[in-house]
């Protein structure tokens, strides 16, 4: 069994062109290093995966919430559909076990990496919908990313949701530290980390400092969810 055939068989979708499979999980440094041909790597089914993302994700919340204005239902459903969202999508399904990397992304951590995942999530959606039609994509995501709606909808805004939950139940006061940065100007990686009193109750990391800030507020909302103030 393939590696690819393995991935199928995680997601429970077998594909019929076995190349859009391979090209989703292409990421462009490895096409860069193996000298592929233009457009051979996955970012422009990533660029489809999104569209489709947005409609299954727009239709289902409609059809799911309705009592939830127009507005709300916007800022949910830009919670499901963000980078961190899918992250942990991808996460769930080992996504990063399956990439094609290029050496030096391989070596810097690129298979963990929130953004390569997020964007490898989207391409995969856009392969099952070349493949399979869009009753398919819509089948996978409404398992492996419409899920857990009452977390997921946290990434929108966690460190208004964190203070709230603070402010009304300890005395202490929250503060974000930078931990660090590294990579170049056009891909930099933010390290954060909050604490409660001395306390760290979450890490983070993010392309700015602000999106690390609220990686780490969701991390310490998952961990107060466990150990309540």
């Amino acid at each position: 069994m393939s590696f690819l055939d393995e991935l199928e068989d995680r997601i429970g979708y077998h594909f019929k062109k076995k190349g859009l499979l391979r090209q989703a999980m292409t990421h462009s440094s490895y096409a860069n290093e193996k000298f592929m041909k233009k457009f051979s790597d996955n970012e422009r089914l990533e660029f489809l995966g999104d569209a489709v993302l947005e409609v299954t994700s727009s239709e289902y919340l409609y059809l799911n919430y309705p009592n939830i204005p127009e507005g709300d239902l916007t800022k949910l459903r830009a919670s499901l559909v963000c980078e961190p969202t899918l992250a942990v999508s991808a996460k769930e399904i080992d996504l990063g076990k399956y990439l094609l990397l290029g050496k030096g992304e391989d070596a810097t951590g690129g298979r963990g990496r929130k953004s390569v995942n997020s964007d490898a999530m989207e391409a995969l959606i856009g392969a099952i919908y070349l493949d399979g039609g869009f009753s398919e994509a819509k089948k996978f995501v409404e398992k492996f990313i419409l899920t857990d709606i009452d977390n997921k909808k946290l990434f929108y805004d966690s460190k208004s949701s964190l203070q709230e939950i603070v402010q009304g139940n300890h005395e202490k006061s929250l503060h974000y530290n930078l931990l660090g940065e590294d990579g170049p100007d056009h891909n930099k990686m933010f390290y954060v980390e909050v604490r409660l009193g001395d306390k760290v109750i979450g890490k983070g990391d993010g392309h700015s400092k602000k999106a690390a800030e609220q990686d780490a507020a969701y991390q310490a909302l998952m961990f107060l969810k466990k150990n309540p103030l």
